[in-house]
């Protein structure tokens, strides 16, 4: 699927995990602007949204991407916010707006939004819209590639598995997914293991670290292709904050000034 020989090598994962504890921390300050914001799904995608913004996506040589990102877990969309700040597509002031009057980031991602490209949140919708993206570029015979993230309570959607059937019969391999897995298989286990489920569907898929980017770009690039790829990702929700890692009361919360400061004291100690 992809061949891309020099990229391991090339790919700084120092850097890498500098970038992620600063995402963190970006997202920590803002938290300390609203009244509540989805900091836990945010930070169990981090590392996986990072690995495919300074990974995979190809650009062109004006900057624009060749590739498309869609980020179907519209929850954990801070980390998107974030890395679009850093790549100045969005502005600081963007960031500091969210979810105030006059802002333009809302709790889920939307359309209309510089550098978003779809409208997501409802679970269950983001790897349809995915599969018909990669369709269509199949149709225009472009070389783009669609990376979509997906929460694990979309694999609870009747709807993502009809696009997981669809995406196989259609051949996508341009169409590449990632599972942000957290607890669900502990709860429902005949949920787990996915990969199985996935290739029993039709498509190529691999387990990893979803906090190893180094494992995730590995899973990608190691693609045999011909068919869409799974690379479901165990994660912690809120990794890298001690009091909030697998804590569910933290899917939509903001630290008070305490928990604030702790979390700022763990990830400049390195703890993330």
């Amino acid at each position: 699927m992809l061949t891309a020989p020099s990229l391991m090598n090339a790919y700084d994962i120092t850097a890498a995990r500098d970038r992620c504890r600063r995402y963190r921390r970006r997202i920590l300050d803002i938290s300390q602007q609203v009244t509540a914001l989805h900091i836990a799904p945010a930070f169990s995608c981090l590392e996986i949204t990072d690995a495919i913004y300074h990974g995979l996506m190809r650009q062109h040589a004006d900057g624009s991407y060749r590739d498309v990102f869609m980020m179907s877990k519209g929850h954990g969309c801070m980390i998107q916010y974030t890395v679009l700040e850093d790549k100045n597509i969005l502005s600081p002031k963007d960031l500091d707006l969210y979810c105030k009057p006059g802002g333009r980031l809302g709790a889920h991602p939307d359309c209309e939004t510089p550098g978003i490209v779809a409208s997501t949140g409802s679970l269950g919708h983001g790897l349809g819209m995915a599969a018909g993206q990669a369709y269509a570029e199949k149709l225009k015979g472009a070389d783009t590639r669609i990376y979509c993230v997906l929460s694990d309570g979309e694999f609870q959607e009747g709807s993502t598995w009809e696009a997981m059937l669809m995406a196989a019969n259609l051949r996508l391999d341009n169409l590449i997914a990632f599972n942000s897995l957290e607890r669900i298989s502990e709860r429902q286990r005949a949920f787990y293991p996915l990969v199985p489920k996935a290739e029993a569907f039709g498509w190529e898929s691999a387990e990893v670290d979803g906090h190893d980017e180094e494992a995730i770009l590995q899973a990608v690039l190691g693609g045999r292709g011909e068919r869409p790829l799974l690379v479901v990702c165990r994660t912690v929700k809120g990794k890298g904050i001690s009091y909030m890692e697998n804590v569910p009361i933290w899917h939509y919360r903001s630290p008070n000034r305490e928990e604030y400061r702790q979390g700022i004291k763990e990830l400049s100690e390195g703890a993330a």
